[in-house]
Parts: C-alpha cells; sequence; structure tokens
C-alpha cells in the first residue's frame, strides 16, 4: 500500500435547510465505538476460523489450503518469501520508486497490526525447490524440502479512514504458476467476509453491525493494469479518498499521483463517504 498522502478536508455542500451538527459528546461516543470495533477485530486470533468453506481452494487446477498469520509472528523463512515474492511481482510496476517502496513494505509487513491469509499447497508429489524454479525469479526457496509450498498471500489490516472501520488489504500477492486460476477472486470474497459479514447476514446490504467494518479498500498502481482490471470486474470504484478525485487539479498540471485508492462499500455510511464523498 502506498504511503498515506494528506487529505484535503471537504467543503460542506450547500442547500437550502441547515443541518443540525451532532454534539460534542455525540462525536465523541462515535469515536469511542468505532476504535473499540477496530480493537475488537484486531483482537480476533484467527479470522479465517469463521469461514470453514474457505479454508481450501481445489479449482482450476489448484489444489490449496489457506492459514492465517500475524506480521509480528513470522517465521524467518516465511518473512524472506514473501518478500521475495512481493519484489519479484512489484518492481517491475514501481520503476525507479521502488528501492524506498520496499524499505517500507518491508516495515509494514512486520508490523504488530498486519495480519496474513497465507496459501499453502502440498509439496507431497515434488521438492519445494524443484517448484520454485517453475516460477522464474523467485530464487529463494524453503529451507525444508518437505514443508508445504507457499505460493501466495494477503496482507490486511483494520484501520479508519475517513472516521469509517474498513479493511485496507496492503498486498495480495502470488506465484506466477497460481494466476489466472480465480484464485485472487477467492482471496477477495473471504476478505469481503471478513471484512462486512456478520452472522445472519445474506449480502452486503447496508445494514451496519457491531462485528462489520464499513468497507474494504486498496491501493493499486495506475501502470497495473491487469490488478486495475482485475478490482473493477470484483465491483471495486475508486475512491473519494483517492488522489486523483481528491485533487483533480493536479491531473491538469501533470502532478497526478501513481495510484488510485479502491473502495468497496458494505454499508450506507461508508458509501456515502468513500465512494460518494459527501
Amino acid at each position: 500500500m502506498a504511503t498515506a498522502e494528506k487529505k484535503r478536508p471537504r467543503s460542506s455542500s450547500g442547500g437550502g435547510g441547515v443541518e443540525k451538527r451532532p454534539s460534542r459528546k455525540q462525536i465523541l461516543g462515535r469515536k469511542k465505538a468505532v476504535e473499540e470495533l477496530i480493537r475488537k477485530a484486531v483482537a480476533v486470533k484467527d479470522h479465517l476460523a469463521q469461514f470453514p468453506d474457505f479454508h481450501k481452494y481445489q479449482r482450476n487446477g489448484l489444489l490449496v489450503y489457506l492459514e492465517s498469520g500475524h506480521g509480528n509472528q513470522l517465521p524467518l523463512s516465511t518473512r524472506k518469501y514473501i518478500q521475495n515474492l512481493l519484489k519479484v511481482n512489484m518492481e517491475g510496476q514501481y520503476g525507479p520508486e521502488w528501492p524506498s517502496e520496499e524499505k517500507i513494505k518491508r516495515r509494514e509487513m512486520v508490523a504488530p497490526e498486519a495480519r496474513y491469509i497465507f496459501v499453502r499447497q502440498s509439496s507431497n508429489a515434488i521438492t519445494t525447490q524443484n517448484i520454485m524454479k517453475q516460477d522464474s525469479g523467485l530464487e529463494f526457496t524453503h529451507e525444508a524440502c518437505n514443508e508445504d509450498r507457499l505460493i501466495g498471500f494477503v496482507h490486511y489490516r483494520f484501520v479508519l479512514e475517513e472516521d469509517v472501520p474498513v479493511v485496507y488489504v496492503y498486498e495480495l500477492q502470488m506465484v506466477p504458476s497460481a494466476q489466472g486460476k480465480e484464485l485472487g477472486k477467492f482471496l477477495m470474497e473471504l476478505i469481503e467476509l471478513i471484512a462486512c459479514k456478520h452472522e445472519g447476514s445474506a449480502d452486503f446490504d447496508g445494514v451496519y453491525m457491531q462485528s462489520q467494518m464499513g468497507a474494504v479498500m486498496l491501493t493499486v498502481q495506475k501502470a497495473n493494469n491487469l490488478a486495475m482490471a482485475f478490482y473493477k470486474k470484483l465491483r471495486y470504484v475508486i475512491s473519494s479518498t483517492s488522489p486523483s478525485r481528491v485533487d483533480p487539479l493536479c491531473l491538469q498540471i501533470g502532478l497526478e499521483k501513481n495510484y488510485e485508492i479502491l473502495c468497496k462499500a458494505c454499508e450506507s455510511e461508508a458509501k456515502s463517504k468513500l465512494e460518494e464523498g459527501n
């Protein structure tokens, strides 16, 4: 995810009526409730455990299983592998900005608030080292040949955006041989469940429950056409917090940012603040 940018405060909309502003007590109460919601979400040890249908993926020639992880509890072999996979997939997208961006991302990946979904493939049939050679550019191999092969991961966090609690996807990365098999869609469906579902809900129906985040958000490089098309197909839209919408004048004078912030809201307040910009 790109580093946070200062966002221009939005001006109040004109209109005939005078909207009653919430009291200080109401504002503080809302803030406290949202902070508690984030705290409870972060305290959950394993969000994947709530969704048994997502413990494995068997489609399009892939048979893999999923497991959870925390940024400050990653084994050294796992940490090195995901850092290398990230570099292989993203260095070309960032170009000359990559060395500085890589330093930021490496710090983010091991932070206590970082949460992970790891995708592993059994190595019973073939050694990890031989499989790894099939994915060009991935020179790092796991320390143990009998360790199940890690082929992808999602790094996500529970954060506040415009005072709305959201799940922010920092990274979605897979080895080349696992791409194009709808595994990414499967993983994003899981993230949306973690963010927006609660017991008894059937869809993104706008009902704001205590156990629920308001949206899923993520950052995509503008040059990454495949990723932009992928998220558009999943009904993600450019957020009102994205640089191109916060300060559109920059586009006219050649100062536009090289990324967009995308959003998929699952309740009305998040849609208003993060998609529509109200």
